[in-house]
């Protein structure tokens, strides 16, 4: 199945992939690591290797909306713009939402697509 978008929804300790089309979605998580490096007692190898399995996760060339807390959704758009410019490219938005389900994740990019394909 071809996907032309997804949505992506995070927080610090997982984040929730889904892939869609006007037909389909497939979705996938990714979990934070909880064993941060020993590295002068740093976290950020273990948040930047979270973000890197995000943007694995995103493969294949789609729009992307995040979606998420917002000190996450900073988090991940720092090391997107930083690290990984081809993921950053294709984000088409950041917005700021608690837990909602896949199905509320889903119909929020849908419309958002909509409205931005529409304009």
């Amino acid at each position: 199945m071809t996907t032309s978008h997804a949505v992506i929804w995070l927080d610090h300790k997982e984040a929730r992939v889904i892939a869609f089309d006007a037909e389909h979605a497939t979705a996938s998580s990714v979990k934070a690591s909880t064993h941060p490096t020993r590295q002068h007692g740093s976290t950020v190898r273990t948040e930047h290797e979270y973000y890197g399995h995000i943007c694995d996760a995103l493969a294949g060339g789609r729009q992307v909306l995040v979606v998420g807390t917002h000190t996450a959704q900073d988090d991940f758009k720092h090391y997107v713009e930083k690290h990984r410019p081809e993921t950053a490219k294709r984000v088409s938005g950041y917005e700021t939402a608690d837990y909602p389900t896949e199905n509320q994740l889903v119909a929020q990019a849908r419309q958002h697509f909509l409205a931005r394909e529409g304009s």
